[in-house]
C-alpha cells in the first residue's frame, strides 16, 4: 500500500490517472504525505485546476500516490505511509519527491500519474525507477489546489512508462496538445562530473538518434542551482514552518531538519532573487546556439536505502539535485527517460531541456530517442 496514500475504485473505462497528494480531488483529503497535514485534512471542496482536462476526458482516477513529505526532499522516503518500493531493486530509493506517482506508472497501477517538480520531484523518482516524466514550463499548468512548497518553482507534469504516457499526460493537462511535428536536429550536450557510464550511456542515446551534437561548456550550470537553493529554502519555509510548529509530532525528523536549516539563507534570498534574471537570461542565449541541452539527469545512480543516515542525507540530497534544480531556477521545461547503461542493471536517465514553451519539441525528439535505444535491444 505504500505506493498510494488513498486507494481509489473508479468506474468507466478511460485511462488510469494516479495523482500524487499534493494535488486536490474533490472528495479526498490531500495530505502532503505528511502526519501533521493529514490531522487536520477535510475532503476537498474542488478538484484542482490541473485534473479539469482529465475528467473532460473521463479517465479513472486510481488513487492519490504517496510522495515524501510536504514534497520536501528527493529521496521519496516517508516516514508516515512507508516508503514506495522501488520496481528496479527494493534496496534503492525511489527517488522523490514523487515517488509514489513513478512506482504507480512503473507497476503499471496507472498510465499516467500527475507529479510536482519544484526542484527535480518528477525527474529525480523517473531516474530512480526507470520511467519517464517531464517537468512543465514555470506557469504553463495551474497550480490552484496544489499544495504549495516554493511557488517560484513549483510545477506540475506528467509521468509515465514510456513517452507515449508522457504525450497523453500532456494532453490530460491540456486539452489539444500536440507533440512537434519534427524532433530537433541540433542538441547541446552539456558536460558534467557524472559516473563515466552514464555520461557514456547519454552519448550512445544521442547518437543511436543521429542527432546533431553540440559540446557546451556552461560554465554557469553551478551558479543557477545556488540561486535555487537560497530561494529554495526560503519559500519552503514560508510553506510549511507554521504547520511544523503547530504539531511538530506529525512532521518527519529530515522534514523538520531541512526546516531548521533555513534561516541560515535569509541573508541570502534578495541577493539570489536580484542574480535570478540575470541567470535565466543565460540560460535563455543558449537557445540561440542550440535547439535542446542533453545532460544527465542525475549524475549517480539511485543510492541504497540503507545508506541514507541523518549524516549522509544532505550529501545525498546535493548530490541527486545538481542537475535539475537549476532548471526549476531557469523555469525551463526538461524531460527524464531512461537509456540503457552497460555494466549497470540500473539505466541510466536522459535529461533534455528546451526553452520556455518547448513540450512539444521536447517529446518529439525524446520519442525518437526512444525509438533508436529501443531498436539496439
Amino acid at each position: 500500500m505504500s505506493t498510494f496514500i488513498t486507494k481509489l475504485d473508479p468506474t468507466g473505462d478511460g485511462s488510469r490517472l494516479a495523482v500524487k497528494d499534493i494535488i486536490d480531488v474533490a472528495g479526498v483529503p490531500t495530505t502532503a504525505g505528511c502526519r501533521a497535514l493529514e490531522r487536520i485534512a477535510q475532503p476537498a471542496a474542488a478538484d484542482a485546476a490541473c485534473l479539469t482536462g482529465a475528467r473532460a476526458a473521463g479517465v479513472r482516477i486510481v488513487g492519490k500516490t504517496n510522495l515524501h513529505e510536504l514534497a520536501a526532499l528527493p529521496t521519496g522516503t516517508n516516514p508516515w505511509f512507508g516508503t514506495p518500493v522501488n520496481p528496479i531493486d527494493a534496496a534503492l530509493m525511489p527517488g522523490g519527491s514523487s515517488s509514489g506517482s513513478a512506482v504507480a506508472v512503473a507497476t503499471d497501477e496507472a498510465d499516467v500519474a500527475l507529479g510536482s517538480d519544484t526542484g527535480g520531484s518528477v525527474r529525480i523518482p523517473s531516474a530512480c525507477c526507470g520511467t519517464a516524466g517531464l517537468k512543465t514550463t514555470y506557469g504553463r499548468v495551474s497550480r490552484e489546489g496544489v499544495w504549495p512548497l516554493a511557488p517560484s518553482f513549483d510545477t506540475i507534469g506528467p509521468m509515465a512508462r514510456d513517452i507515449a504516457g508522457l504525450v497523453l499526460g500532456m494532453q490530460l493537462l491540456e486539452p489539444g496538445f500536440a507533440v512537434a511535428p519534427a524532433p530537433a536536429t541540433t542538441v547541446g550536450r552539456v558536460r558534467t562530473d557524472s559516473d563515466p557510464r552514464i555520461e557514456t550511456a547519454i552519448d550512445r542515446a544521442l547518437r543511436d538518434a543521429e542527432l546533431t551534437v553540440v559540446d557546451i561548456d556552461w560554465v554557469e550550470l553551478a551558479t543557477g542551482t545556488d540561486l535555487f537553493t537560497a530561494i529554495y529554502f526560503s519559500e519552503m519555509w514560508a510553506s510549511d514552518h507554521e504547520l511544523a510548529e503547530a504539531d511538530p509530532s506529525g512532521i518527519g525528523e529530515d522534514v523538520a531538519g531541512m526546516l531548521a536549516m533555513a534561516p541560515a539563507f535569509g541573508a541570502e534570498v534578495e541577493a539570489a532573487r536580484a542574480q535570478l534574471r540575470t541567470w535565466q537570461e543565460s540560460v535563455r542565449r543558449l537557445f540561440d546556439r542550440v535547439e535542446l541541452l542533453a545532460l544527465p539527469t542525475m549524475p549517480v545512480f539511485p543510492p541504497r536505502l540503507d545508506g541514507l543516515t541523518p549524516d549522509s542525507l544532505l550529501d545525498v540530497v546535493i548530490d541527486v539535485t545538481r542537475h535539475v534544480s537549476l532548471f526549476n531556477a531557469a523555469g525551463t521545461p526538461s524531460t527524464a527517460q531512461p537509456v540503457r547503461t552497460e555494466d549497470s542493471p540500473v539505466p541510466a536517465s536522459l535529461q533534455l531541456v528546451g526553452p520556455h514553451g518547448g513540450e512539444e519539441l521536447l517529446l518529439a525528439t525524446a520519442s525518437v530517442v526512444e525509438s533508436a535505444s529501443a531498436g539496439r535491444r
